[in-house]
């Protein structure tokens, strides 16, 4: 049992005598014990504790795929040093084209910087945050090259002094629920089917990126792979259940012909317990695919689109009705917004003059993502496909 905590016996945020590692099991229980306040959304206490041990044990996370770091003191053992900051970090499969040459690499994703409010406004915090842009330029890079690292700020721009800059783009789409009858164009994606859509969306993202683009010499993507995905997922399945008794079916809708088809995967998150009172709940589109996009898997500014006549036409119609079913699905499960990261610029061009209702959200404070590149002898690569299925 820890001593208990004395101002003048804390150590300096420089001190030699700190330093960064991984925790053990039980010294997790006692971070995600910690951070409940915060990040525990509609689950109580306990079943918050349960929900971050059953991720931890997801595809994404398991086998090394999830670290958790934090800033201790070198003298104390395990179980009897106090956690002064500490924060997770996700290795995330991703693409680099330099001029049209695709190489798969390493970003690391760093999640849930927590610092304990007994040991705030002492430089923890910074010191800790330092350490790790430090540590993850070679961690796990033997298994490819580790290009850099993202997070995801819920206070602005603070990791912008440890090298963690703002994206150029951190906005969304924001849809309204829709009660009404799914598309009839549309049909779900189930979790059976998941495997092979994200097969299919690698390799239109390898094909895409193996174009060299005036807009940018050097992109980065993180990969929406099946890990990916079942992160989100099984956060879903561990709510939903709570609160419902059960898991939705429904993990995306797809419209169209094969070659002409878009599809969407998302997934369902409740910050607060869904009733009257609630706003805040979110059908999260994770990713969005319009087979024939040409302004896909490209930096922002790209405005190619070749779709034209009838076949524009039919990518439309399956694109509305994707969109539709999300709201459906949404309405459904007591979701009160349906939210699209920065989709491409046909799609956007689609939504407004089809007059779907929604409406644009640039964040500034909460979701802010932001990137720390490691290549300092090179400009720093452009980040495409900014969507939520990376976040973590």
């Amino acid at each position: 049992m820890e001593s208990p905590i004395v101002q003048n016996e804390l150590p300096v945020s420089d001190s030699q005598d700190l330093q960064l590692t991984q925790a053990t099991p039980d010294e997790c229980a006692k971070i995600w014990t910690n951070t409940s306040a915060s990040w525990r959304d509609s689950l109580t206490v306990p079943v918050y504790l349960q929900e971050q041990l059953r991720l931890s044990d997801v595809p994404l996370a398991r086998k090394g795929g999830m670290t958790t770091w934090i800033l201790v003191e070198k003298d104390f053992p395990p179980g009897h040093r106090r956690i002064f900051c500490s924060c997770e970090s996700f290795l995330k499969r991703s693409l680099m084209s330099t001029d049209g040459k695709v190489e798969e690499v390493i970003v690391h994703g760093v999640a849930s910087v927590f610092c304990p409010l007994d040991y705030r406004r002492r430089g923890y915090a910074a010191r800790h945050m330092k350490e790790v842009a430090k540590a993850l330029r070679n961690w796990q890079s033997h298994q490819a090259r580790v290009v850099g690292s993202v997070l995801y700020s819920d206070i602005g721009k603070y990791y912008a002094k440890f090298g963690w800059k703002p994206n150029a783009g951190n906005w969304h789409m924001e849809f309204p629920p829709m009660k009404t009858p799914k598309s009839s164009i549309a049909r779900e994606i189930v979790e059976d089917d998941l495997g092979g859509f994200c097969r299919r969306d690698e390799a239109i993202m390898r094909d895409a990126m193996a174009k060299p683009t005036d807009e940018a010499k050097k992109v980065v993507t993180i990969l929406p792979d099946l890990d990916h995905i079942l992160w989100h997922i099984r956060k879903e399945d561990f709510a939903t259940e709570q609160l419902f008794g059960q898991r939705p079916r429904a993990k995306g809708a797809i419209a169209g012909l094969p070659g002409h088809q878009a599809w969407a995967i998302w997934t369902h998150r409740y910050y607060m317990q869904p009733n009257p009172e609630s706003a805040d709940n979110v059908l999260y589109i994770l990713r969005l695919v319009v087979e024939g996009d040409d302004s896909a898997n490209k930096p922002s500014s790209s405005r190619e689109s070749r779709f034209q006549g009838e076949k524009q036409e039919r990518q439309v119609e399956s694109l509305i009705a994707v969109l539709h079913s999300a709201q459906a699905e949404a309405a459904e499960w007591q979701l009160n917004h349906v939210k699209l990261w920065e989709p491409t610029s046909w799609v956007q061009d689609v939504i407004t003059k089809s007059n779907i209702g929604h409406r644009i959200i640039e964040r500034e404070e909460d979701s802010v993502a932001s990137c720390l590149w490691y290549d300092e002898e090179d400009a720093a690569p452009v980040w495409i496909n900014n969507e939520h299925y990376a976040w973590c």
